[in-house]
């Protein structure tokens, strides 16, 4: 059974640019969840064949990072309305040639939802990889590594341009949601994390 833990200030410094940026992501890769392993296998793979993997040009697919973002009492995960895609989703972005894909995850969520003193939990919570079509873009591959985030008992949201809405909303509640497969399997692995971090 994977053991979670709330990452250190250390852990979540941006190496962005830096030449080990890559063998972190490499190495932050070495966890998976049951079920997962050839998601990881196939990230692992596009790593190896592409050092620019961490910037979002690369093709076929490059590596991306995001948060599930639950309230203190890990009742509640906050869902945002994106833009572009116009459906509920986790915050989240590439990686933008960071390799720590925590600090990646945890930028994110503070700057899609405003809220301060996010923390983050480690190793992640779930990898997944999405066939994307953005407007002005041709398709590719989003490998997302995504983590679980807490937010402070006193979180404050206040979300960019990049969401129309946002919601917090009860596991139940999110099950009657438009999300995807990839988004209930984490929420599931996410809840159970949190709820294991807060009985310790």
């Amino acid at each position: 059974m994977t053991e979670y833990r709330f990452a250190t200030a250390e852990e979540t410094v941006s190496l962005i640019g830096e030449p080990s940026s890559l063998d972190l992501a490499r190495g932050q890769l070495a966890w998976a969840v049951d079920g997962l392993a050839g998601a990881k296998d196939t990230t692992l793979a596009l790593i190896d064949a592409h050092d620019d993997a961490l910037v979002r040009t690369c093709r076929p697919g490059h590596l991306t990072g995001s948060a599930f973002v639950v309230d203190a009492t890990a009742t509640k995960t906050l869902v945002l309305f994106h833009t572009k895609l116009q459906r509920w989703l986790q915050p989240g972005g590439h990686a933008d040639g960071d390799g720590n894909m925590a600090a990646v995850a945890l930028r994110e969520a503070t700057e899609e939802t405003g809220i301060e003193n996010l923390r983050v939990v480690l190793p992640p919570i779930d990898l997944d990889i999405h066939r994307v079509d953005p407007p002005k873009e041709d398709a590719h591959d989003h490998h997302d590594v995504r983590y679980l985030v807490f937010a402070p008992a006193d979180a404050v949201l206040a979300t960019n341009h990049e969401s129309q809405g946002a919601q917090w909303v009860t596991e139940d509640e999110l099950d009657g949601l438009d999300i995807d497969d990839g988004h209930r399997r984490m929420a599931a692995t996410g809840f159970a994390a949190a709820r294991s971090l807060l009985a310790e």
